[in-house]
């Protein structure tokens, strides 16, 4: 696999992670009282927000991992459960929502963490920048490539919510739950790979 190749696979592994189309409902929630201006300068200064929080784990993640003396093998397996678990939910997605809407003007809590930053996107940029496959510097490009087209996606969220609606919404996310779980498959058995299993 080419440079750009792992590039554009990892910046659409963050992208499904992020999860942008699952998340118009909920930002239109939380936002759905504000004028549009207003919004999309919710939307923007949010997105930079978890922005800047996911670079720093990807960048000091490494650390993170040292304290508590993980190997890459394990990290592998440990992302492919968590992708797999999260591919589960877009799949068949429970009756409650992820993230009370709450009231006011949101700042930080809930949309930059964690509806951007969670801990699923912090976790996936923490095993990339442990990996072996890419550079730090090509995770941080993959990275801005998946934020750029979350951050379209959220502030163009009224549009897309009327083009398709909350089942063509719903029926594009368990296609992207799909794609996930394929993916979950394929890290899981490259960790055991990597630590010898098989």
């Amino acid at each position: 696999m080419t440079s750009m190749q792992q590039i554009w696979t990892s910046a659409l592994i963050l992208l499904f992670v992020i999860d942008p189309f699952g998340n118009v409902p909920l930002l239109l929630a939380i936002i759905k009282d504000l004028p549009r201006r207003r919004q999309i300068a919710i939307i923007l200064r949010e997105m930079f927000i978890g922005l800047a929080l996911m670079i720093v784990f990807l960048f000091f993640g490494k650390s993170f991992l040292g304290l508590f003396g993980l190997e890459t093998g394990a990290i592998r397996i440990a992302g492919g459960i968590i992708f797999f678990v999260i591919g589960l939910r877009m799949v068949f997605p429970g009756p409650e929502g992820p993230i009370s809407a709450g009231s006011g003007e949101p700042f930080i809590v809930p949309i930059a963490i964690p509806l951007i930053a969670g801990p699923s996107a912090l976790a996936t940029l923490i095993l990339m920048g442990e990996g072996q496959k890419q550079s730090r510097p090509s995770v941080l490009v993959s990275l801005f490539i998946a934020w750029a087209i979350s951050s379209a996606v959220l502030v163009l969220s009224p549009v897309f919510y009327r083009l398709l609606g909350e089942r063509g919404l719903d029926a594009l996310e368990r296609l992207m739950g799909m794609l996930l779980l394929m993916l979950s498959v394929q890290m899981l058995i490259d960790g055991m790979r990597a630590l010898g299993i098989f």
